[in-house]
Parts: C-alpha cells; sequence; structure tokens
C-alpha cells in the first residue's frame, strides 16, 4: 500500500497506451522496414583522406603534452610538432604556442616576398605546400595558423571505458537498424565517458543537449537520463535515424549531430548538393565553422581508431560489459530505506544509477515511482510487488516531497540569494544544477535547501549583485529572457532594461559562433571546456529542422504555430503594419510556408531571430516537459488527408513536431500514397 502520510497528489505516469489504441492498423502495418537506415553505409571519400589522418595522429601520435601548429584549412600541412614540459600551467604553454605561431606566419610572409634567399627552414615551409605555394596563397597561410592539442591519452582511456557499454551500444544501433560503426561517436564525443559535461551544458556518453535530450529522455529535479548510457544510447539512435530520414546522408546526419539539422539543411539548399566533400570546401558561414567542418572526419578517424586499436596503442584491457537487474520503484521512495532494504551500498547503486540526481543522494528528493531501479546482477531477483511489501508503507509515498524555493526577481544572483538565506553558493548551486556564476532567468524557482541562518533583508539582496556577467550557459538564459519582451521588474515595481540588449546580442552571438575555434593547450583545460575529442564549437545540437533565420530580402517563412500577431509583438510593430506590407486583408490568416516581409523599424532581424527562436525554445519546452518520443511510424495518407486531421488523428502530435519529422512534405496538397513519418508520443509525468 501506499502511505498518505505525506499530502501529495499522485503522480501517474501515462506510457501512451491510448495512442496505440488509437492508431490505425494500417499505420503499424505500412511502417517502414527497420532495417533501412543500415543499407547506406558510412562512406569515406578519398578527398577527405589528409583531414582524416591528420585526425588519427591527433588520436594516436602524441598526447595532452604536446600539439601540432597546421593550417587550418588544409590539415595535410603540419608545420611543426610542440612538446611541453609535463606539469607546465597553460599560461607558459600558450606563450610556447604563440611565439611559435608568430615565428612560422613571419616565415611564411617572408616566403612568399621572395626578398631574398631561403634558409633551410624556409625552403622545408614552403616545401609543404608544394605546387601551391604561391605568394598570395602563402600570405593567407600566415593568417591560418591554428594550434592543435594531443590527444591520444584521452583517446585510449576512451577506449578502455568503452568495454562497458560497447556491446548494448551495438545491441541498440542493431535493434535500430543503424550502421555498427555510429558507435565509434561517443569516442569523438566524449571519450566514453558516461558522466562527461560540457561548458555549454552538454551531458553524457552522446554529449546531449538539455533540449534535445527531453525530446526522448527524462530530465528533471531527480533523473537525468541523459548520465545513463544504457537510456541515452536508444536516445542517440533515434536522434541519428531523424537525422538521417531527413537529411539522406549519413556524413550530413553525423554532422548535424554536432552542427544541428537546421544548420546541415542551410548547407544543402545554400551549396545545392548532399556531397559532404562540396559542403566542407564550398560551405562558408560563421556558424560553420571550424568544428563543425571537421566533425565528420574526426568521427572517421575515430572509426579507423578504434577498428584497429591493436596497431596505434598495442594491447587494450577494456572494461569489463556492465551487467545488472532492474526493478521498477512502486513509489517514490527515499534512497535510505533502499540501501537497507536492498542490503547493496549507496556507492554501488550510485555506480549503477547514474541518471539519479544529487538531491536523490543527499536525501533532499526521493528515487521516483516507476523508476527502473539498476541492482548488481549477482544479487536476489527483485520484483515492485516484493520490494513494496519488504519497504512497507511507512517508506511508500505518492509525490516528491517540494522543497521550499525562492522565485528569481531582476537584479538576484545566486551568490546573492545563497547570502540570504545563509546557504554557501556551491551547495545551492549543485541543490539547483547549475553553476555557481549561472545568470538566473527572471520568474524562475529556486529550491532551497534547509536555511541555517533566517533569511536576510531583502536590501541584502540587491547588494549582493554580481557586476561580473555570468556563465555562457547563463548568458543563454539571459538572452532568451531578455527576447521574449516580458517585463522585467524593478526595485520599484516598473521596468528595469538592465544590460544593453545590443551588446547582450552581439555577446551571444560571439559566444555560439565556433568560428573562433577554441584551442585549448592542455589536457586539464582541453576537459573543462568540453569532453568531445573534436573541436570545440557552439552548442547547436538541435532536432529542429526549422529554419528560423531572416532571408537577406527581409522575409520569412512562416512556421508552425506563428501568426501575424506574433511576428507584430517581435517587431515591436502592429499586426496591421504587418499586413499593409504584406497586401493582407483584414482577418485573412498567414498560412504555413507562406513568405512574410517583416518591419525592421524598430528592432534588427539579429533580435527578431532571437525572439522568433526563444517563443518556439518555450513551446517545444513546455510539450516535452509532459511526453516522449519513443519511436516512429510511417502512415500512408488517404484521400482527404490534411495536416488538420493528421492532427485530429493523432491528437497527441501537435502539427510542429509533425512537420519537423516530415519538413519536405508539402500537407497544403497531400497526395493519397503519400509517407508521412509519425512520431509515436508517450505522455509521461515528471519524477522530479
Amino acid at each position: 500500500m501506499i502511505s498518505t502520510k505525506r499530502a501529495r497528489p499522485l503522480c501517474r505516469a501515462w506510457l501512451g497506451a491510448g495512442l496505440a489504441l488509437l492508431m490505425p492498423q494500417f499505420v503499424r502495418a505500412h511502417a517502414a522496414p527497420i532495417g533501412t537506415l543500415a543499407a547506406a553505409e558510412l562512406p569515406d571519400p578519398p578527398q577527405l583522406a589528409p583531414a582524416v589522418r591528420f585526425w588519427v595522429r591527433v588520436y594516436t601520435r602524441i598526447d595532452t603534452n604536446a600539439g601540432f601548429l597546421h593550417d587550418r584549412r588544409d590539415l595535410a600541412v603540419i608545420y611543426r610538432t610542440l612538446h611541453f614540459t609535463p606539469g607546465s600551467s597553460a599560461d607558459e604553454r600558450q606563450l610556447i604556442v604563440d611565439r611559435a605561431r608568430d615565428r612560422i606566419a613571419e616565415e611564411l610572409r617572408q616566403i612568399a616576398s621572395g626578398r631574398r634567399p631561403l634558409t633551410p627552414e624556409e625552403r622545408r615551409i614552403k616545401a609543404l605546400w608544394g605546387p601551391r605555394a604561391t605568394p598570395a596563397r602563402l600570405r593567407e597561410a600566415a593568417n591560418d595558423i591554428r594550434f592543435q592539442l594531443g590527444q591520444s591519452n584521452r583517446f585510449r582511456a576512451g577506449l578502455v571505458r568503452s568495454g562497458a557499454w560497447q556491446h548494448a551500444i551495438a545491441r541498440a544501433l542493431t535493434r535500430a537498424g543503424l550502421p555498427a560503426g555510429l558507435a565509434a561517436l561517443p569516442l569523438v564525443e566524449s571519450s566514453y565517458d558516461p558522466r562527461a559535461y560540457s561548458k555549454d551544458g552538454a551531458a553524457g556518453l552522446w554529449q546531449f543537449m538539455p533540449s534535445t535530450a527531453r525530446r526522448f529522455l527524462t530530465i528533471d529535479r531527480a533523473v537525468d537520463d541523459r548520465l545513463d548510457p544504457f537510456r541515452a544510447t536508444e536516445a542517440a539512435a533515434q536522434l541519428l535515424a531523424y537525422n538521417y530520414r531527413i537529411l539522406g546522408t549519413w556524413p550530413l546526419a553525423i554532422t548535424a549531430y554536432n552542427h544541428g539539422l537546421a544548420g546541415m539543411m542551410r548547407a544543402v539548399a545554400a551549396v545545392g548538393t548532399k556531397n559532404i566533400v562540396t559542403i566542407v570546401r564550398r560551405y562558408h558561414t560563421p556558424m560553420f565553422g571550424f568544428a563543425s567542418r571537421n566533425f565528420y572526419v574526426c568521427f572517421l578517424a575515430a572509426l579507423e581508431v578504434e577498428r584497429h586499436a591493436r596497431r596505434y596503442f598495442g594491447v587494450i584491457h577494456e572494461l569489463p560489459e556492465e551487467h545488472f537487474r532492474e526493478v521498477p520503484m512502486p513509489a517514490y521512495v527515499a534512497i535510505g530505506p533502499l540501501e537497507h532494504v536492498l542490503g547493496v551500498a549507496a556507492a554501488k547503486l550510485h555506480e549503477l544509477n547514474p541518471a539519479l540526481r544529487p538531491l536523490v543522494w543527499e536525501g533532499a528528493l526521493d528515487v521516483p515511482k516507476g523508476y527502473r531501479l539498476r541492482l548488481p546482477a549477482a544479487g536476489p531477483v527483485w520484483t515492485a510487488a516484493l520490494l513494496e511489501q519488504r519497504l512497507g508503507p511507512r517508506e511508500l509515498f505518492a509525490a516528491q516531497p517540494v522543497p521550499p524555493s525562492y522565485r528569481v526577481h531582476w537584479g538576484d544572483t545566486l551568490s546573492g540569494i545563497a547570502a540570504r538565506y545563509g546557504v554557501g553558493v556551491d551547495v545551492l548551486a549543485r541543490y539547483n544544477g547549475i553553476q555557481p556564476d549561472a545568470w538566473l532567468r527572471v520568474g524562475e524557482r529556486i529550491l532551497l535547501p534547509h536555511p541555517s541562518t533566517p533569511p536576510a533583508p531583502p536590501g541584502r539582496l540587491v547588494a549582493a549583485v554580481d557586476k561580473t556577467g555570468g556563465s555562457l550557459s547563463g548568458l543563454q538564459h539571459a538572452v532568451a529572457y531578455d527576447l521574449t519582451r516580458q517585463p522585467m521588474p524593478g526595485r520599484d515595481g516598473g521596468v528595469s532594461r538592465g544590460v544593453d540588449r545590443a551588446s547582450r546580442l552581439q555577446t551571444a552571438r560571439a559566444a555560439f559562433a565556433d568560428g573562433g575555434d577554441v584551442q585549448p593547450v592542455s589536457g586539464a583545460q582541453a576537459k573543462a571546456i568540453s569532453p568531445t575529442l573534436a573541436p570545440v564549437g557552439g552548442p547547436r545540437q538541435s532536432a529542429d529542422p526549422t529554419n528560423y533565420a531572416v532571408a537577406p530580402n527581409g522575409t520569412i517563412r512562416v512556421a508552425a504555430a506563428e501568426s501575424l500577431g506574433y511576428y507584430a509583438q517581435w517587431l515591436d510593430v502592429t499586426a496591421w503594419d504587418l499586413r499593409r506590407i504584406n497586401h493582407l486583408r483584414f482577418h485573412q490568416p498567414v498560412r504555413i510556408g507562406q513568405r512574410i516581409r517583416l518591419d525592421f523599424r524598430r528592432v534588427s532581424p539579429l533580435q527578431f531571430e532571437q525572439r522568433r527562436i526563444a517563443y518556439h525554445l518555450a513551446l517545444q519546452a513546455r510539450y516535452f516537459a509532459s511526453h516522449r518520443i519513443e519511436g516512429t511510424e510511417v502512415y500512408l495518407t488517404r484521400s482527404g488527408d490534411s495536416l488538420w486531421g493528421l492532427t485530429q488523428r493523432f491528437p497527441l502530435l501537435p502539427s510542429w513536431l509533425l512537420r519537423q519529422y516530415n519538413p519536405n512534405t508539402d500537407f497544403s496538397v497531400l497526395q493519397p500514397g503519400t509517407r508521412i513519418v509519425i512520431p509515436r508520443i508517450a505522455v509521461v509525468s515528471a519524477g522530479g
């Protein structure tokens, strides 16, 4: 039985059984064969071979105490290998890199000038370029010298760790009908570290961003399934299959895992081909920088090294495969009673259940009802009924405890809130799963551990405002909030503009562009920046294929869930202004896919784009707070089908999500027999 000692509402997790009953039989009967996605292998174009060889050398020849100075565009040109003293500081290493880079740049300019006979070193550098060593190209090369830190020690450690999960990953890829070689992707993303975090908020073996992960996984106060290698693998298989269905080639689908689906669709449209070689060579935008351009060749290099690990590293003693049993939780239960009843130490439970967040292990939250708790494989066989019987009614609860919280106001910082409630800022940050220097969004709730001292007067909170800014993840929150045009309450109850909006937008765009290409000079620095073995880029792993950008002629295409009223709000104009310049009659609706001209008298195109994206992020976040995608079906349209009719037939499926899974389908003129991919939706409740 479940205790009613705590006055909490009973939270039920709906697993989508109703949806299965609503789906007509012919949908399942015409589902796409599961093995079709593996039919196309992972191509290794010969034109990319020099770049692949470069990354193989990075992964196998030099460790994080060395690095290459090379040409940014032609990775076959490696000027010099730099070796650092183990334990030397990042500043000392950076000075060595800067001096060597400046020296090579001067040598390239001297070769290009032709003013005097070349030194032996200059002749060596010129020979690296061969017949391409024209004065113009060498002058360009002087500004394109890049440093790449070695990764052999990190790669080898990833190979060792991979033994624990590679068999489970292989089985998951086979079930999904995906190429087996995709198992090398975690080597690039996280060095097979399931607890890896990046500075941009990506986490786990597959380095999911939160917004993308919530489509397939649970992320709440109690559970972060990104940190569970097995559940995250199932989600990664879904995302990769989704990318492939829309883009049609594995090089593009894998690059989209890094650059985002919409970004790769823009690249295909701009270049006019799906050929990865052509896109890498000809597609040039600030967002498609060195990291995105090299992501697929990094993957190919990792695949080569993994397949021939003995050749590169000798004998690798991989970790043994992880085995376990699972028991579904019959109710919400604290970790302490579970440890006692199961006879399993908390440390072992923690090892087997990495998705449970710190608040659970600290006792502030319970293990959620329905969570499949992992137990040692060699132990007794537990069932939910047996666990419920052994725990007893005093340890079983219908919902999570509700900790006290604080609602963020304009001007608040985490350090100020911590000071007000007498807790350490690091404790408060860990309790909320954020960084200590994160920017806070007005209106969000900060969970409070039991304060050790009474709250300070509100005036102390204002005095504690941090003037130095926040982290990159916090900057995203600040930009997203600022651009939704919600009022920011000040101390006088009015509206406070805060940081200059244009300045903040410029900072955000610079932070997200990877054209600058962060170049760490030590292993610690590389790990702090990102767990990835690929170059570090901006956080754009997105499953939304919609292009929210403004065209050069000042127009946009109408997306699902948009209206003239929203455009007017984001532009600081009236809907009538937009009707007038688009020759639209009063009450005449806009159609999805229609081109609309915008009025940029009061805001810039960049501001409009940010407001538009913030709206869609919020829309999708609300939906995926209570829904998950559990797979796909293929539906063959019949006479009379329409977008509206399909959303009525599948009531859990919003039109914007249906269009995301079918971005190249014209729903205004559906022909009978058109194949429509239908995401299978499950209704869930948060465990946290």
